[in-house]
């Protein structure tokens, strides 16, 4: 998939207009995009439009209209942009109460390096947060990013293959297989 550019996005005086019809368009889109491992960690597999839509509601919201400032955000928004050989996600860990969480992100420490992507029994151990350190010697964050980087071999036979995640981690131990609807959406980004 290729970056976004300025010439991508709408104006801020058009996508306030086409909002609510974009919007909708892509919660549809990131509800095929959207895997739950267990019951409190979600990844949202990125793709253009997701990325698109971040961006346009970064600008929305900052009121950035100048070339500079869209810039910036291009250049902090593009690389979850997978290229054709890899999967991107963003990995959300979710306690609602906020005591719970504190407590929980302390013992899920490393759990970003404990996740992983199974295509026909082949692993794939993702590469997390390129951009930053999100764990220190206290607790990991609840949100990272994460590139799975898939072999050309299983690239082409991810559509047919069978495909999962699984977290392995002391305090947290899931898997799920992927629907057939989100494994197709996901095998596009493996295609263009």
């Amino acid at each position: 998939m290729r970056n976004l550019k300025p010439v991508d996005l709408m104006s801020l005086e058009t996508y306030a207009r086409e909002r609510p019809v974009f919007r909708a368009r892509v919660i549809a889109h990131k509800k095929r995009r959207t895997v739950a491992v267990g019951p409190n960690l979600t990844l949202l597999f990125e793709d253009r439009l997701t990325v698109k839509y971040q961006v346009q509601e970064m600008l929305r919201i900052e009121r950035i209209f100048e070339p500079e400032g869209i810039e910036e955000e291009l250049a902090a928004y593009n690389p979850l942009i997978p290229d054709g050989s890899n999967l991107k996600a963003t990995m959300l860990i979710e306690f609602a109460d906020p005591v719970e969480r504190a407590e929980r992100l302390r013992q899920l420490r490393g759990i970003e390096r404990q996740i992983y992507l199974m295509v026909d029994g082949v692993r794939i151990d993702p590469i997390a947060d390129e951009d930053l350190e999100r764990e220190n010697d206290e607790k990991t964050s609840a949100v990272h990013f994460m590139r799975f980087q898939v072999p050309e071999s299983l690239r082409v036979a991810f559509a047919t293959a069978s495909v999962g995640l699984r977290v392995d981690h002391p305090a947290y131990s899931y898997s799920t297989d992927l629907s057939a609807e989100t494994q197709a959406s996901l095998g596009r980004d493996l295609v263009d």
